[in-house]
């Protein structure tokens, strides 16, 4: 029953029955919010959406461990049963489980090469082929960049959509479009961004590059509490 509601009822149902929210193979999608706001929990819901349709997905983490990235997983599942009210999960985890593959490395050992050698052991033998791939901490440097274009020519090889978390600063100036200055310089590598931002008790879901910005669209917010997505009224 769970697994029904979720596909029923889930609001990132609206986001990829969207014209535009959707990422094609090789596509890149941002997250962009200050620290705290909610962009793993949102990167979470993402990859579930996903793991709700049997698609492989691959997260990688530059900032938990493993541990604490599949507390992540747990912490979201637990708090949709209990907004449906559904007291068994585990058959539910479990079937996730067959179509999620979690990585982790250090910030300062992440090198896209590495990446893209542990990646063609698990499909060259059949372990476990992404359909998607979350990266989660990655950092703003100097070599964003570089290792931006590697990672997008690794996508498009794999024929693979790429959600990436992107940390902005909680007093970061915006672009006339809305665009944190600080993402402007990587903003061209993305098809889609997506800013999560506070208003009052509110946190804001909103579109700020990609065909899914124009109006008619409901409202998305992230429930402050429990970080779950949720609908708002129509803009």
């Amino acid at each position: 029953m769970l697994a029904k509601d979720l596909i029923v009822r889930n609001p990132f149902r609206f986001f990829e029955e969207t014209p535009g929210f959707a990422l094609r193979a090789g596509d890149f999608g941002a997250v962009v919010a200050r620290a705290g706001v909610g962009k793993t929990a949102f990167l979470v819901q993402l990859a579930l959406c996903s793991l709700l349709q049997k698609k492989n997905v691959l997260h990688i983490s530059l900032s938990e461990p493993v541990n604490k990235v599949c507390l992540r997983y747990d912490e979201v599942i637990a708090d949709m049963a209990a907004e449906y009210e559904v007291d068994n999960t585990e058959p539910l985890r479990e079937e996730f489980l067959a179509h999620r593959f979690i990585m982790t490395f250090k910030v300062a050992s992440f090198h896209v090469a590495t990446l893209e050698e542990r990646i063609t052991d698990l499909t060259a033998q059949d372990i476990f082929v992404p359909h998607m791939i979350i990266i989660d901490g990655l950092p703003l440097d100097n070599q964003s960049e570089s290792m931006l274009a590697e990672f997008r020519r690794l996508a498009r090889h794999l024929e693979t959509p790429v959600w990436i978390s992107v940390l902005t600063h909680r007093t970061s100036a915006t672009t006339p479009g809305g665009i944190p200055l600080s993402v402007d310089r990587i903003a061209s590598f993305f098809k889609n961004i997506i800013f999560l931002h506070p208003s009052g008790s509110d946190i804001f879901v909103e579109p700020i590059k990609g065909d899914m910005e124009g109006g008619g669209r409901p409202t998305l917010l992230l429930d402050p509490t429990t970080m779950l997505i949720r609908k708002g009224t129509s803009v």
